[in-house]
């Protein structure tokens, strides 16, 4: 993790050198401020380059009298595919069984978003998750299920609009225990047809 700042200058004037580069003029109106439009976007949909995500989890409570699943179901994320600079989004799914101390639910989206606010992989935003909770909470077990839609599948490539993937990282209590597991995916099913 960099405590660099983002470059916006940088980033405009490669925006405007891509914008020259695919025969535009970047100086014609609706072009003109675009550069700065896109560095100012990439401060904010990278801001998770710059923190530390597991951060938030720190702040815990005492839990003595819970021991059972805590889960925090469609969190909304949008990220940016590292191998083309292109979206994807999706929800997150985020559940563990403390062992003494919970987190607070909010802390649970805030985490998802801090991995997912940086050039990522939709395996690698899963695991990050899911290793997050391990390290600070020490729980039972974790569970993390990711399900995304990619433009770099959608707009481009393969050209296949409305395919999710979905990807899981499973730890302690819930890789050992089938009922834990399969209760936790009952419980992110709900509702759904």
């Amino acid at each position: 993790m960099s405590g660099r700042a983002i470059d916006q200058a940088a980033i405009r004037d490669a925006v405007r050198q891509i914008l020259e580069a695919i025969g535009e003029d970047p100086d014609r109106e609706g072009l003109s401020e675009t550069p700065l439009r896109v560095a100012r976007m990439y401060a904010e949909v990278f801001d998770g380059i710059r923190r530390d995500p597991r951060e938030d989890l720190y702040r815990v409570f005492v839990a003595d009298q819970h021991d059972e699943m805590v889960l925090v179901r469609d969190i909304p994320f949008y990220s940016m595919c590292e191998h083309h600079l292109l979206p994807f989004y999706g929800t997150a799914h985020v559940a563990y069984v403390p062992d003494g101390r919970v987190t607070g639910l909010s802390k649970l989206a805030r985490l998802v978003d801090g991995f997912a606010r940086r050039p990522q992989m939709q395996e690698r935003l899963t695991t990050q998750v899911a290793d997050a909770l391990v390290e600070v909470l020490s729980p039972r077990g974790a569970l993390v299920v990711v399900e995304a839609r990619h433009l770099c599948m959608e707009m481009r490539g393969v050209e296949k609009p409305g395919a999710v993937t979905q990807t899981s990282a499973v730890r302690g209590q819930f890789r050992r225990s089938a009922a834990t597991r399969a209760e936790a995916f009952s419980l992110i099913n709900r509702g759904r047809v």
